[in-house]
């Protein structure tokens, strides 16, 4: 019950915009954070990943910086940042796959974004975590992975979170995964939160607990437990591939939109 009512807490926002106080974790400082209010354009914190299709998991859209076929993959509009997703004049798909401090990121700490998925069969958007690639230890899956919220489209309303290790990887079929459904998430505004330490990894949906896990569990080696360095937050809109093509996709629903209303980073108060 306390974990729940600490990430309440940190979802409550008091005041408008631009003048709005973030209520932090118990325990923990606001150290970052994006309420997408000015935009088109997002802030020098951020990068696009540029990648034509098939670059990963068979995923069936090109990520763009800002721009595809005369239309925006991303913008900043209306006090949220909106992850566009739609098929070109040229008949490719376009998306948009942004990092946060990509060449920074954190070490531990509380991460949590209020998004809005879409709907649609084919659809794969996701909030989630890579090592920053300075200190990165290993290729994947040994250097780890840390997925807060995934979605796929032929399952509505279902939502994931996972850790990928080179122990425990969906290759292997090892990986440490929850699911959860949820009411409107495709639809609905919720906040999806990870709280991360030395020791447990830890994610939430409206401040419910979804994954938790522990170094003890899991062990103590890297190729266990690779999460002892700095990670960076990853927004994006995948369509099609391995997990979100398994079931077809229906391109009569694009184009579609991921909505985050924020992004907030928090770490442990001096």
């Amino acid at each position: 019950m306390k974990r729940i009512l600490i990430l309440m807490a940190a979802a409550a926002v008091l005041g408008a915009c631009g003048n709005e106080k973030i209520q932090a974790p118990e325990g923990y400082a606001l150290v970052w954070h994006d309420e997408f209010d000015q935009g088109p354009e997002l802030g020098p914190d951020w990068t696009y990943e540029v990648k034509d299709d098939h670059w990963v998991n068979h995923e069936l859209q090109n990520y763009r910086e800002r721009e595809a076929d005369g239309k925006r993959v991303a913008e900043v509009r209306d006090g949220e940042l909106q992850i566009h997703c739609f098929k070109g004049s040229d008949g490719e798909i376009y998306s948009a796959r942004v990092y946060a401090r990509k060449d920074v990121g954190w070490e531990y700490g509380w991460f949590e974004a209020r998004i809005c998925l879409p709907a649609g069969k084919g659809t794969w958007p996701a909030f989630w975590m890579m090592p920053v690639p300075s200190v990165q230890q290993g290729r994947w899956p040994r250097c780890g992975e840390i997925d807060i919220m995934e979605e796929v489209g032929y399952v509505p309303d279902e939502v994931s979170s996972s850790i990928h290790t080179q122990t425990y990887n969906h290759v292997r079929g090892t990986q440490k995964t929850h699911r959860m459904t949820i009411d409107k998430a495709e639809g609905g505004y919720h906040v999806y939160a990870l709280e991360w330490t030395p020791e447990r990894i830890t994610t939430y949906v409206d401040g419910v607990v979804q994954l938790d896990v522990t170094k003890a569990d899991l062990g103590e080696g890297h190729d266990e437990w690779p999460f002892h360095y700095a990670f960076y937050p990853i927004l994006n809109l995948a369509w099609g591939g391995d997990w979100g093509g398994s079931q077809g996709v229906d391109e009569s629903v694009l184009p579609i939109t991921m909505s985050v209303d924020y992004v907030r980073v928090f770490q442990k108060a001096e």
